[in-house]
């Protein structure tokens, strides 16, 4: 009798947990997903609508940080789209409605290896033959321009160009500057659209824009155009480079 009395005392105590484990387990709380954080929406009010962007801070946390930066500081107002290649790009994001450039902010570190491709609708960071020459200008891709892409730091060709956003709404509104006739105007030889079109203003979604900012003047363009096959047809893109 004692022994079994013994053996009921060791193995109460098991056959206690086994019995309330479940029970705790159930009334554990469950774990709580975090919501990721939303992305940062900028509209830009132009002379022929508005353009909606959705940045990617998790992909290009500098270029959208300097994009920003651009926006609160009120750079962009006043701005034109000084170059339109149907077909390929329109870019603008530097100089004033007599094409002279604004000083800008020191420019900032390539992110083209972000794993972002050039396609329809994407912003990019315009800059020069040194990857690392990016400031306040962007350009948007009218079409899928995957060679834009990074494919190696060998060199500025290879490099590619960062994206860094979309266009969420007014896609339209880009393809209306992108139909545009062209002209040589300013220091540019061509591709400059006419009429010009004006960046009135450039806002966060949800904050307010702040007053104007300028700092140390740096130069940057986007990639040259695909040169034009040969064909009889006289349509397809601009092939005269951009230098500004």
């Amino acid at each position: 009798m004692k022994a079994f009395l013994l053996s009921l005392l060791l193995i109460a105590p098991s056959a206690l947990l086994a019995q309330k484990a479940p029970k705790d387990a159930a009334n554990a709380p469950s774990p709580v997903a975090t919501p990721e954080a939303p992305r940062p929406e900028v509209v830009l009010h132009t002379t022929l609508g508005d353009i909606t962007l959705e940045l990617y801070p998790d992909k290009s946390p500098k270029s959208v940080a300097n994009f920003l930066q651009y926006v609160h500081d009120g750079f962009y107002a006043g701005t034109v789209f000084h170059r339109v290649i149907p077909g390929y790009l329109v870019q603008g994001g530097l100089y004033t409605r007599d094409l002279q450039p604004r000083r800008t902010r020191p420019a900032i570190a390539s992110e083209a290896d972000n794993g972002l491709s050039n396609i329809r609708g994407t912003i990019a960071v315009a800059r020069g033959a040194d990857p690392n020459s990016g400031t306040s200008q962007f350009f948007f891709n009218l079409v899928d321009n995957r060679r834009l892409d990074f494919v190696g730091s060998q060199s500025g060709l290879t490099w590619g160009y960062a994206v860094f956003g979309k266009v969420i709404k007014g896609m339209d509104v880009v393809d209306k500057i992108a139909s545009l006739p062209t002209r040589a105007q300013g220091p540019f030889a061509g591709d400059v659209p006419n009429p010009l079109v004006v960046i009135t203003g450039a806002e966060v979604v949800g904050e307010a824009t702040k007053a104007d900012g300028t700092q140390p003047a740096s130069a940057a363009t986007a990639p040259p155009p695909p040169k034009a096959a040969k064909s009889k047809s006289k349509a397809g893109p601009a092939s005269a480079e951009h230098h500004g």
